[in-house]
């Protein structure tokens, strides 16, 4: 089914925000940079995001959700069920890393309502992990999870920086 126009525009400005975030930081972005990347007229931007932060919330909350959707792909046993989801994590790291650059970016900006997002978006991240390392039989499942999403949040500084010995330990 094809979407409406207007979805399609609002879809296109939210992946231009989250490209132009990516590369410029949420400070450096305006929406005029966003409009011209959309290709559109920047009072455009406002038909469907009021604000420039509600647009990075929006560009946040995308990145979020497809962290919740992919390890809700992940099928394996209690033993696989780490690795699978770092490899299914890297594998959305590499097919989406403007996403990743908006999680690392998301940090430095100040802004109240941006920062109750990422509150909201890590939590959710977070209590879903710990659900399902819970549900899996996991030992220890919060300090797991807590490695884990420490050891995910080291991998995008790494990719961000690109300083993959962070990760691997081995130097380029």
């Amino acid at each position: 089914m094809v979407r409406p126009k207007k979805e399609n525009r609002k879809e296109d400005i939210l992946e231009a925000g989250i490209e132009v975030f990516a590369k410029r930081g949420y400070y450096n972005t305006t929406t005029a940079l966003i409009a011209e990347k959309a290709g559109i007229s920047q009072p455009y931007v406002f038909k469907f995001f009021k604000t420039k932060e509600d647009l990075f919330i929006a560009a946040l909350d995308r990145a979020f959700e497809r962290i919740i959707q992919t390890f809700e792909s992940v099928e394996a046993s209690q033993d696989h069920l780490v690795t699978k989801m770092i490899g299914a994590y890297k594998g959305l790291s590499e097919s989406n890393p403007n996403e990743i650059s908006l999680q690392v970016i998301c940090f430095s900006v100040t802004e109240e309502a941006i920062q109750q997002s990422i509150r909201k978006g890590l939590s959710r991240i977070r209590n879903y992990t710990l659900e399902r390392f819970q549900s899996a039989g996991i030992p220890n499942a919060d300090r797991e999870v807590t490695t884990f999403l420490a050891r995910g949040i080291l991998c995008n500084i790494s990719f961000f920086i690109d300083l993959p010995e962070l990760i691997d330990g081995e130097q380029s």
